[in-house]
C-alpha cells in the first residue's frame, strides 16, 4: 500500500493562545487522515459496524512533536502502513507542511465487537501490503 496524503488547512479554532497548533488537535487530524485512509482502501466503517458489528479503536499511540504549525498553514497529514497482523494495524502518521515534518506518530489500531472484545480485522485489512 501507497502512502495516504491527507490535506488540511490549520484554522484558528486549531490554535492556541499563541497561535499555534494545539498539541491535541494533532490527534484529530491524524484521526481524519485515518478514515479516508480507510475510505480510500473502499471500506465503508458504517456498514463494517452494521453489518459486522466490528469497529476500530486505537490501542496505543506515540507522539512526537517537532515543530509547530500556525494559523492558516496548509499541512498534509501522511499515513503509512508499517505493520499488519490478525489482530491489529500499526500506522505511521506524520503531519508536514511543504514537506517538512511537523509532528510524527505512530499509531497501533485493533477491530472491536460492539461488546468491546477484540475481534479479528476484516478480510479487507488482513491483505493490505505494507
Amino acid at each position: 500500500m501507497q502512502q495516504h496524503v491527507f490535506p488540511l488547512r490549520v484554522y484558528y479554532e486549531d490554535t492556541d493562545l499563541a497561535g499555534i497548533v494545539y498539541y491535541a488537535n494533532y490527534l484529530k487530524f491524524i484521526e481524519r487522515a485515518r478514515t479516508e485512509w480507510v475510505r480510500n482502501l473502499g471500506v465503508d466503517q458504517t456498514a463494517l459496524k452494521t453489518d459486522h458489528g466490528v469497529v476500530f479503536a486505537v490501542r496505543h499511540i506515540t507522539a512526537d512533536y517537532i515543530r509547530p504549525a500556525r494559523f492558516d498553514e496548509a499541512l498534509d497529514v501522511v499515513t503509512r502502513l508499517k505493520s499488519v497482523s490478525a489482530a491489529r494495524l500499526v500506522l505511521n502518521q506524520d503531519v508536514c507542511r511543504e514537506g517538512l515534518i511537523l509532528f510524527k506518530s505512530s499509531v497501533t489500531l485493533v477491530a472491536l465487537s460492539n461488546a468491546g472484545r477484540p475481534v479479528r480485522l476484516p478480510a479487507e485489512f488482513r491483505h493490505i501490503e505494507c
